[in-house]
């Protein structure tokens, strides 16, 4: 593999002088199984077909029961991925870049460096954590398929690399780093309580 001997866990080589590490860590797999496999809509499905063949006959109770048994199958499989992408994957944040260490078959490293981050967001993901978003000012070298999961979702054409399911206290970190690297137009936001989004930080 080739990031099997890394120097720093994460990191494809030695950081340069002057240059930190301000935070690393994974995702948290559950935060990926319900943003990234769907986890509550696959169970609200199996849920829906079962009232479906108990309420409007067909197989009836039979077929409510099998298909509430396959449920737990299927929704394991999904919770095996989620451990494998959240495992594969290593979020690196220094004073300079954020670096995105990922794949499971196919190890990606992506640099990210925060002088070319316009605007950071964060979206609530459930048991204190969050997605953060970053958009850059220039256009983004990787294809969606080639960043996914960790990509903001639906923007095709344009790819935002996300870090998925990290720790919510990691959002004013990653805002100070922005505003430090260049203090004349970061924006970064957080999410509030209400699952909307706050300004987190921003030019004087």
């Amino acid at each position: 593999m080739e990031y099997e001997d890394e120097p720093i866990p994460g990191l494809p080589g030695r950081l340069p002088p002057g240059e930190n590490i301000l935070w690393q860590g994974t995702p948290d797999w559950r935060g990926v199984a319900r943003g990234v496999f769907h986890t509550r809509l696959v169970a609200g499905w199996f849920l829906f077909v079962a009232s479906l063949a108990f309420l409007a006959g067909g197989t009836g109770l039979t077929g409510a029961l099998v298909t509430l048994a396959v449920a737990p199958l299927g929704l394991g499989i999904l919770a095996i991925l989620a451990r494998a992408q959240a495992k594969s994957t290593i979020y690196t944040l220094t004073n300079k870049r954020v670096v995105l260490r990922f794949g499971v078959a196919l190890p990606k490293c992506v640099n990210v460096p925060l002088s070319l981050v316009g605007r950071a967001d964060a979206k609530p993901a459930g048991a204190g954590l969050v997605d953060v978003s970053l958009t850059p000012t220039v256009r983004f070298p990787l294809a969606y398929l080639q960043m996914w999961p960790h990509v903001r979702p639906w923007k095709f054409g344009s790819p935002q690399p996300m870090l998925r399911a990290v720790p919510d206290a990691f959002v004013p970190l990653l805002a100070d780093a922005l505003l430090k690297s260049d203090p004349a137009g970061k924006v970064a936001e957080s999410p509030e309580p209400n699952g909307s989004a706050a300004m987190l930080g921003a030019a004087a």
